[in-house]
């Protein structure tokens, strides 16, 4: 999710290694399977939780406000992804901010508008589906959170002017810092997948709200349907069926990489990085 490289100690790197060799070659070269297991079907059962949960909070008034933090960390996700498609594409980041009225704006100059456009939502939708992946297993929920980590520090940088970035991106990294130290950071692969479906559920809900309920004009399909032509709700509805496969295939790739058992991803787990 960014051109970061995070460096580890030799002794983690090597305990991570050890962890690696003490599994048999059989297990991982032997082929995939779609089979659901007793753990992913707990995993599963949550997501399906969180859809209905994060549904019903954002429709009922006066509860929504729950969910506000969550709103505000996955607009920060779809304007960094605005912001690291500009700067791939030979842009320039002029800054980030996020509204209290759950917007956001990113500033920049140049670039591909072609991919930056659609790169909010699309983007947002990809950070969903790799973090609900990485949500099937607390090893990779733990380098999810570095990856995350990588991405609030350049956000923090962009937006380092606006007070509700700063503040977003400083809750988030408090919150993924705790779950380190809860039951040896089971708590934290929960996190994960939480923002992982409010990231992937978020994108298609935004691309609604703008081009459905409330009609803004102003919105990235709005935006790339006048400058490449189409309509605007064609757009919406083709990235919306794109963020929706993307969750979908997420979904299936957590089931086929992550068969390990709740013991297993506990041992796993305190052999990388144990807390």
């Amino acid at each position: 999710m960014a051109p970061s490289y995070l460096a580890f100690s030799n002794e983690l790197a090597d305990g991570y290694h050890g962890l690696l060799l003490g599994r048999s070659h059989s297990a991982y070269l032997a082929p995939r399977s779609l089979s659901v297991n007793s753990t992913q079907k707990v995993t599963l059962g949550i997501i399906v939780a969180y859809v209905v949960l994060i549904a019903l909070l954002w429709n009922i008034p006066y509860i929504s406000w729950i969910l506000y933090p969550f709103k505000m960390l996955v607009i920060a996700f779809h304007e960094f992804s605005h912001a690291i498609t500009s700067l791939l594409t030979g842009g320039k980041v002029e800054s980030i901010s996020l509204d209290p009225r759950e917007g956001g704006v990113t500033k920049m100059r140049g670039g591909i508008s072609a991919i930056t456009l659609p790169a909010g939502y699309l983007g947002s939708s990809l950070i969903g589906a790799l973090l609900i992946f990485c949500g099937f297993n607390i090893v990779a929920s733990k380098v999810a959170s570095f990856v995350l980590a990588a991405c609030f520090l350049l956000t923090l940088w962009w937006g380092k002017k606006d007070w509700l970035t700063i503040s977003t991106i400083l809750a988030a990294v408090g919150l993924l810092v705790a779950c380190w130290f809860i039951a040896h950071a089971e708590a934290l692969r929960f996190v994960v997948l939480f923002i992982g479906v409010m990231s992937a559920l978020y994108s298609v809900w935004d691309i609604c709200d703008d081009l459905i309920f409330r009609k803004v004009n102003s919105s990235d399909a709005s935006q790339f349907a006048k400058t490449y032509g189409g309509s605007s709700h064609c757009w919406g509805v083709l990235w919306s069926i794109v963020s929706l496969a993307l969750m979908v295939f997420g979904i299936i790739a957590g089931v086929a990489a992550f068969h390990e058992s709740w013991k297993q991803q506990e041992t796993d787990s305190e052999g990388f990085i144990p807390t």
